[in-house]
């Protein structure tokens, strides 16, 4: 029996990471350059390796820039734009439909807590999750399993009883390790990274109810 959902945060809750790769190409572009999506695509949902975007334009480029400059400009057209995002489709019906049925909520994002708490209270959604287990809370991010174990402990719930919604290789990996079920949701940035090992793989929440994804993870398979 499922007790808890547990939502990766950037681009299954709120689309930041459209928004992210486009901002940053726009400055790649002002300097006459490119930045390769599958460069970009390693590093979302967490990674091994922080990719340093100012880094490899200057590679790219020879040229060397003002980083602090150009990450605050940057940085506030990102912030606008996810501002001005709306929830990814059936994400709250998802959480009203959770709590309905008793579940417990969580949160596991390799962000940072104050990214997270901030778009989820300006939402109004932050008081409707138990836990909400971020960077600062691991030694690690994703796809090491750290995070979601923080979150399903505090939540008082077996892996083997939660479901991860996830959108990239990194959360996908990161929940397999922990032992959980895992549905992928991915977006136009992650449509096309591996994600064979979900449990589930849909186009969006909207196209499944929760009810009957519950049912679809937990019948016994065929004989």
């Amino acid at each position: 029996m499922i007790e808890a959902l547990v939502f990766d945060f950037d681009g299954v809750i709120i689309d930041t990471e459209i928004p992210s790769y486009e901002t940053w190409q726009e400055v790649y572009a002002a300097h006459g350059a490119h930045l390769d999506r599958a460069l970009w695509q390693r590093q979302i949902g967490g990674g091994t390796h922080k990719f340093d975007a100012i880094r490899h334009l200057e590679e790219l480029t020879g040229v060397r820039l003002d980083r602090e400059a150009v990450e605050k400009s940057r940085k506030e057209r990102h912030d606008a734009r996810v501002r001005s995002s709306p929830l990814m489709p059936g994400v709250l019906e998802y959480i009203q439909e959770a709590r309905r049925l008793g579940l417990k909520l969580g949160v596991a994002s390799s962000s940072s807590l104050a990214w997270v708490e901030g778009h989820l209270a300006e939402r109004g959604l932050f008081s409707l999750f138990q836990s909400v287990a971020t960077r600062e809370d691991v030694a690690r991010i994703k796809p090491d399993p750290a995070l979601y174990l923080v979150a399903l402990q505090r939540l008082g719930v077996s892996p083997d009883r939660a479901v991860a919604i996830e959108d990239s290789l990194n959360g996908l990996t990161a929940a397999k390790r922990a032992g959980m079920f895992c549905v992928a949701v991915p977006n136009p940035m992650t449509g096309d990274l591996p994600l064979e090992s979900a449990d589930l793989r849909l186009g969006a929440l909207s196209d499944m109810g929760l009810h009957t994804l519950l049912d679809t993870l937990t019948r016994p398979p065929a004989l």
